[in-house]
């Protein structure tokens, strides 16, 4: 009976682990706030990015203001394939990264180890 009690909780135990490192949490996308002409949206990277889904109008200048507060190297760089940029994030500090939004679609983002991702939507 304690051997089957141990294989039970065994396999609640891996199966939680699974969950929380692998399972897929939907996160809602964030609308940029509008301010004199220029579309803006604060990230948080501390453990990821949150939020990790911007989305944009299209044609209108957008700045995504990133505030590093993780410690990790990981995340002290972030890279966006598609619009050739790759920047540095000084820890504890906002820095804000020019987006192209004449076209629309998806964009990734991600670190510089590609571990946690982002994306922005232009529509």
């Amino acid at each position: 009976m304690t051997q089957l009690i141990t294989l039970v909780l065994s396999i609640l135990i891996v199966g939680f682990v699974i969950w929380w490192f692998f399972g897929h949490r939907e996160e809602e996308a964030v609308q940029a706030n509008v301010a004199d002409g220029t579309q803006q949206v604060d990230i948080v990277v501390d453990g990821g990015y949150s939020p990790s889904t911007v989305v944009l109008k299209q044609g209108q200048p957008a700045n995504l203001i990133f505030e590093r507060k993780d410690p990790s190297n990981c995340l002290e760089q972030v890279t966006f394939a598609d619009f050739g940029i790759n920047e540095f994030l000084p820890q504890k500090e906002k820095h804000a990264i020019s987006i192209d939004t004449s076209k629309f679609g998806e964009y990734d983002f991600a670190c510089g180890m590609n571990m946690f991702h982002g994306k922005v939507v232009v529509r």
